[in-house]
């Protein structure tokens, strides 16, 4: 039986978690500042966080975190996404947060000592390096190479949209490494630093809605020692699924607290804006948005919890279509919430006056990045009909002449 509840104590720190967000980390975003006085103003807060008992929480113990379950972690990102600034604050931003759970998991003693750490203080800052030009949805269709020779590897291609590549202290690299071996046994994980050799960032480039930098790059015969590898050769698309998968629940309940601020200034905005018969909550249109938004804000979030049980209860694997699923479905609801909020708001909702513009072009953005909302239907519909098989047909067609046959297909128009 599902079971999405939780101990007093920790419902405790969810209230404190709301507040905290709303009373010190949204107003800083009417502020226009870089990334490093931002870091450096928010330093305080990080500490709030930590003695709170919730930084880092998608770590165990052992390195930090509390060691919860995805359940409670679901709940916490739901707080934590009410504003774009709280990643960080709590430990838990993109890409940081995934590269060092690979680290944690994959990495080895003398990489752990020097990466991990730091970037779990928020020290240093990593970059993950899997797309390409030519291979996006499909990753398989990686061409980055690396190769041994004697004890380094050689890395030879191109990457773009490379998270915070810019500025990062290390980059995590997807590259074929065995071309003969299994399809998705062909590529593995290489930790490259920053400032080697043959490495170059060759421009910088902004996705819509989306903080931070994401850079193209390119290797030329960028050497890394033999022992930079990140779990086992050949392994980088399981490593990277398991980095994926809880984090794609993460996003969707971060995308709830967007899609909870979007629905309260749209109420908000329905009971105060008045007309000359009544108010916009009084229009049928407006309460329909109010109505669907609603149900649809419901459905994810129960969706959500579950494939968070799921993982809970059974593992990662055992929730691929529920992770799918939640993931083009959570990105159609962040978007269309959010534009009923900019419309109810007219001309005020698509200015800059309001935070809705911002947050109505990373619901757009999130149709494509962690895979397209496409790869992710067919992912669900294949799962789904594998619990199928062919039945028999119960009228013997073969037997019957075309033109009846024909006629048995059609629907009868009298029942």
């Amino acid at each position: 039986m599902w079971n999405f509840a939780t101990e007093p104590e920790y419902q405790e720190k969810l209230t404190w978690a709301d507040e905290f967000v709303r009373a010190e980390i949204l107003p800083l975003e009417a502020l226009s500042l870089d990334r490093q006085t931002l870091h450096a103003r928010t330093a305080p807060l990080r500490q709030q966080v930590k003695d709170a008992g919730l930084w880092a929480c998608h770590l165990g113990p052992e390195l930090g975190g509390q060691g919860y379950g995805q359940v409670k972690l679901a709940l916490l990102h739901e707080v934590i996404g009410i504003s774009r600034l709280a990643p960080p604050v709590f430990g838990n931003q993109a890409p940081d947060s995934g590269n060092a759970e690979i680290i944690a998991l994959f990495g080895t003693e003398a990489q752990r000592e020097k990466y991990l750490r730091p970037l779990l203080d928020g020290e240093i800052f990593s970059s993950f390096a899997l797309t390409e030009p030519g291979a996006g949805s499909d990753p398989t269709l990686i061409t980055t190479s690396a190769v041994l020779d004697g004890g380094e590897w050689v890395i030879d291609g191109h990457k773009w949209f490379a998270s915070n590549a810019a500025f990062a202290d290390f980059v995590l690299v997807v590259a074929k490494t065995d071309p003969e071996a299994r399809r998705h046994q062909q590529f593995t994980m290489l930790l490259v630093p920053a400032g080697t050799p043959g490495m170059t960032v060759l421009r910088e480039a902004s996705l819509m809605g989306l903080d931070g930098v994401h850079a193209e790059i390119a290797f030329e015969g960028a050497r890394v020692p033999a022992d930079s590898v990140l779990g086992e050769r050949g392994g980088a698309f399981a490593i990277s699924q398991r980095r994926l998968g809880p984090g794609r629940i993460h996003h969707v309940m971060r995308w709830l607290g967007q899609c909870r601020r979007a629905f309260d200034m749209l109420c908000e905005r329905a009971v105060s804006r008045r007309m000359r018969d009544g108010t916009l909550a009084d229009k049928q249109t407006v309460q329909n948005w109010i109505a669907d938004s609603y149900a649809e804000m419901q459905g994810l979030r129960l969706m959500t919890l579950h494939a968070a049980w799921v993982i809970d209860t059974q593992g990662v694997p055992a929730a691929r279509t529920d992770i799918a699923a939640i993931k083009y479905h959570g990105a159609k609801v962040l978007h269309d919430v959010i534009d009923r909020a900019i419309q109810v708001h007219g001309a005020l909702g698509v200015s800059s006056d309001l935070p809705l513009e911002h947050m109505y072009r990373w619901a757009r953005a999130a149709r494509v990045y962690d895979g397209p909302d496409e790869v992710h239907r067919v992912t669900v519909a294949r799962q789904v009909l594998r619990g199928y098989s062919p039945t028999v047909s119960l009228w013997p067609t073969e037997h019957i002449p075309t033109r009846h046959a024909a006629a048995l297909s059609r629907p009868d128009p009298t029942r």
